[in-house]
């Protein structure tokens, strides 16, 4: 085993300038999938990468339709029934590139500045769906096979909530069953890697506050017409307490405890330094409630992403807008249920409305917390490619972030997961975001331990 590891380790350095070449036309997509605008991009993008998995040898190579963006799917089933089979999963859709004055270089345009290759999706995640690429071409063309059998999903919607994913994943249960689901959506360290084995679930709504039937002169109409800002700003203060805490109807009433153990792992886990780096600002709001650690992964959220209305431009406008409105995340943890967090949101939001100004909710994405299982061989099989390569194992740490499908499949399909990632950088979803180029060739030498390690589990 240890030829064929070397044999391929070998080819992909071989072909370095190749694979730099082919991640920057996958970068130049812009597969913005929250974005209407950008289906036709996100499209070619799914397209394009079922034809590199035709050309390294991967077979019923497709690009399934959804109700939104499609999923990439292939397989390679060589290697026997006495091998297992790992279902690769990321996501090749990316954020928004907003504000767009801030890139020191063209965010589809991806460009290596001092060992870095910046573009929008270089680590989030168009790394870890590259990645695998490459690990799979370097073992078929130097070995001619692959260690396990491989069945590969990713999707064009998880930036958005993978609002479409529970009805593929209903409609296609038998072609996703698999011994293991390794999730690729996770970030690549050549010091101390993290790997997320939990992560809270999400609800997301837009809010839509309408008024006047038209921006009104506010000289004339100002006091006896009531503003749809002005109420959107009452609803937005509303949403928490001076500690910090949701205050929406029974929003914490369904909140699981965590374990001391939990507790310990969590704590273990936190960075505090890089955090405060990173957003250069206290980590105060809501100490009150809990330590910094557990706010920022256990406890449950509500944020504001986005508000609108009235005049935007130079100087000022003399109005009362006709409409307002404003965009919203909810983090979740377990055992909070998504569905019934979206109806207690929507009942308390459009409360607010009154004779004279309609509040309504566009309900978003819901989705699930997941777990994974901290040890198990699949889990095992990571920590020794990590330390076969780098002489670190992992930390196992929760993210506050969340990875829909993840939770999904935690209720709907029921195989044990595992967490892998190939790119280390910085600016996930903010301007000039990067993956370091060195590191990302470490992390393919990483990854096809990786395999044939997992090839070994029972």
């Amino acid at each position: 085993m240890t030829d064929t590891i070397q044999s391929a380790i070998t080819y992909v350095h071989h072909h370095r300038e190749e694979a730099i070449e082919g991640f920057m036309k996958l970068l130049s997509f812009p597969s913005i999938g929250a974005d209407p605008a950008y289906k036709k991009d996100v499209k070619a993008c799914a397209d394009w990468i079922v034809a590199e998995l035709e050309r390294i040898g991967f077979e019923n190579c497709r690009a399934i339709a959804t109700k939104g963006h499609p999923v990439v799917y292939a397989e390679w089933l060589k290697a026997g029934e006495d091998k297992p089979t790992v279902l690769v999963y990321d996501h090749y859709d990316v954020q928004p590139v907003d504000p767009l004055h801030l890139w020191k270089s063209e965010p589809f345009a991806a460009e290596i500045r001092d060992g870095r290759m910046y573009a929008r999706g270089a680590v989030d995640n168009k790394a870890g769906v590259w990645g695998n690429l490459k690990v799979f071409e370097a073992m078929l063309a130097a070995n001619g096979t692959l260690p396990l059998n491989v069945k590969i999903m990713f999707e064009g919607e998880e930036e958005s909530g993978s609002p479409s994913i529970e009805a593929f994943v209903t409609a296609h249960k038998d072609l996703l069953q698999a011994d293991f689901m390794l999730n690729c959506d996770g970030s690549y360290d050549r010091v101390q890697p993290l790997i997320a084995y939990a992560g809270r679930g999400i609800v997301s709504a837009e809010v839509k506050i309408t008024g006047p039937k038209a921006d009104l002169h506010s000289g004339i109409f100002g006091g006896v017409v009531q503003n749809p800002l002005h109420v959107a700003g009452k609803i937005i203060g509303s949403f928490h307490d001076e500690q910090g805490r949701v205050t929406l109807p029974g929003y914490y009433d369904t909140v699981a405890s965590i374990s001391e153990s939990e507790r310990q792992r969590v704590m273990d886990g936190w960075q505090p330094e890089k955090m405060a780096e990173d957003c250069g600002v206290e980590l105060s709001w809501g100490r009150s409630i809990a330590p910094d650690a557990e706010r920022a992964t256990v406890y449950p959220t509500l944020d504001i992403n986005g508000m609108w209305g009235g005049y935007q431009g130079p100087g000022n406008k003399t109005i009362i807008p006709a409409e307002a409105g404003f965009k919203v995340t909810m983090r979740l943890v377990p055992d909070q249920n998504p569905h019934d967090v979206a109806a207690i949101f929507k009942q308390y939001v459009e409360s607010f409305s009154t004779d004279t100004v309609k509040v309504e909710v566009e309900q978003g994405q819901e989705s699930w917390n997941f777990e994974m299982a901290v040890e198990s061989p699949y889990m095992d099989a990571v920590q020794a490619a990590l330390e076969e390569t780098i002489q670190n194992r992992a930390q196992l740490v929760r993210t506050g972030g969340s990875i829909p499908i993840l939770g999904l499949f935690n209720r709907m399909i029921g195989i044990p997961m595992a967490g892998w990632g190939y790119g280390e950088g910085e600016g996930i979803h903010s301007p000039n975001e990067y993956v370091v180029v060195d590191s990302f060739f470490q992390a393919l030498e990483a990854g096809i331990r990786l395999y044939h390690k997992l090839a070994e589990t029972k």
